[in-house]
């Protein structure tokens, strides 16, 4: 019952019809209790008044019946002023009453309220006259309940205008109290409407309407944040969902010469069985060697797939200058007329040995493939605030600036013209920034600091030849040990 009640109450109705209501109900509450009080307070103070004048005159009386006083002269001496005296005999007929008393004489007085007695016990004095009569002392009936009445009129009306002042009072306090939850509206409104850089900002936060302001700026926070998340992820998908088909593209593409190649040559054998052995053996050599190119592809596609997974890392403590130094041994048997100098301090970081060395044997690769015939590659070791760094410089052309990041993307190869052979399939790269990245570092081409102010006239070179001159510089950076 209580419940639906309450949704009869609250269905249909606003928020400051029911604050105004609810409170103009404790406040006409409060009236009634404080008009019931001060009802009482006041019939009580009359009723000691009178009891205090009763025991005034009861003196008074007793000290003229004391002096000789009786009879009519005794009443009209004590009678007024809200106290009636009427003398009674032995039998408690009147002997004696005030004009304005509604008994006749010789009728008992009317029963006052209370106890069956005029005025009621604590309302009424006797006082006992030497010659057998009776001074009965009363107050007027009715005296107070005049007083009460005019005071219950002026309170009502007073609580009436209060009520009234404080319904208004009421209206305008709400509608200013209340002002934040329809700025909430009107925001939410806009919001709606497309324009979601709005927020409330509540000036104090330390109140319920300040705190639920304050909520709701974080919640709208959140959901743009989420929103602008979202979005981030879906380019991001289509981006890779883009890269991937381009991937795919390119690598069919890559594959498509060898296999086609180990097809014609494979086909050659079985039409020609009888030809020479030299020929033959061309054949069969040249078939090894498209071979091994599609397998060596195979290989770098599943690598890098293996990377991008996140194949786990055997991280510890290494010399970064230590094993630049034995990749540039290992490269130096491997291309006898490449000149590799390792310089920098020992420089101790947290990777994974093996995986570093296959980082630095792509990044000489590289260089060794663009540099010129007997060049030289120097690797410099440092360190770069708490990172370790190692750059890779070659002689070579250099990269252009607007082709810095593409050289890391997947079968890239800036130079079209140059054989399939000298130029590889465009993955090294790819593999070393993944296998950097892993480790928590990065790789990236930069600008070479080496110039060559002998042979370059920075006036009348442009910048693309400037920076053909310096040379290619890799930079690669991995966290340092802990």
């Amino acid at each position: 019952m209580t419940g639906s009640l309450r949704e009869r109450w609250t269905s249909g109705r606003s928020l400051r019809f029911r604050v105004t209501a609810l409170v103009l109900l404790v406040v006409a509450l409060a009236l009634v209790v404080i008009g019931v009080a001060v009802d009482l307070s006041l019939d009580a103070q009359l009723r000691r008044d009178q009891q205090s004048r009763l025991d005034d005159r009861a003196a008074r009386a007793g000290l003229l019946v004391a002096s000789g006083t009786t009879g009519t002269a005794l009443v009209d001496a004590v009678d007024g002023q809200g106290i009636r005296a009427v003398l009674l005999d032995a039998s408690g007929r009147r002997v004696v009453a005030p004009a304005d008393d509604p008994g006749p004489p010789g009728r008992p007085p009317r029963a006052g309220p209370g106890h069956g007695r005029p005025g009621g016990p604590d309302l009424a004095r006797t006082v006992t006259v030497p010659d057998g009569t009776r001074l009965l002392l009363s107050v007027v009936p009715g005296e107070n309940d005049a007083v009460l009445a005019r005071l219950r009129v002026v309170m009502t009306g007073v609580g009436a205008i209060g009520l009234g002042v404080v319904a208004v009072a009421l209206l305008a306090v709400v509608r200013v109290a209340l002002r934040p939850l329809d700025d909430m509206t009107e925001l939410a409104n806009d919001i709606a409407a497309g324009d979601r850089g709005r927020r409330l900002h509540p000036e104090r936060t330390d109140t319920e309407l300040g705190r639920t302001a304050a909520a709701f700026d974080g919640m709208l926070d959140a959901l743009e944040t989420a929103q602008v998340r979202a979005e981030d992820a879906a380019a991001e998908a289509q981006r890779s969902e883009a890269r991937t088909r381009r991937f795919l593209s390119d690598a069919a593409h890559e594959l498509r010469t060898p296999v086609t190649g180990v097809q014609t040559l494979a086909e050659s054998l079985v039409r020609h069985p009888d030809a020479d052995l030299a020929r033959r053996e061309r054949i069969a050599t040249t078939l090894v060697r498209e071979t091994r190119r599609a397998g060596a592809l195979v290989a770098d596609m599943l690598e890098l797939a293996r990377i991008e997974d996140g194949a786990p890392l055997e991280r510890r403590e290494v010399d970064l200058a230590e094993l630049a130094a034995a990749e540039a041994e290992r490269t130096a048997l491997l291309a006898p007329a490449l000149t590799v100098r390792v310089e920098g301090p020992p420089t101790r970081v947290w990777a994974d040995p093996s995986r570093v060395a296959q980082i630095l044997a792509n990044l000489l690769e590289n260089a060794r493939r663009h540099g010129p015939a007997g060049g030289t590659v120097r690797l410099e070791v440092g360190t770069d605030g708490d990172q370790g760094r190692l750059d890779v410089v070659d002689d070579g052309p250099g990269i252009p600036e607007q082709d810095r990041e593409r050289v890391f993307d997947r079968l890239v190869r800036l130079d079209d013209a140059r054989t399939r052979d000298a130029g590889g399939a465009g993955l090294g790269l790819p593999i070393a920034r993944a296998l950097a990245r892993a480790h928590g570092g990065e790789l990236r081409a930069v600008d070479n600091d080496t110039v060559h102010n002998d042979t370059v006239d920075n006036d009348t070179m442009d910048k693309d030849t400037v920076a053909n001159d310096r040379g290619a510089r890799l930079r690669l950076t991995l966290p340092l040990s802990p």
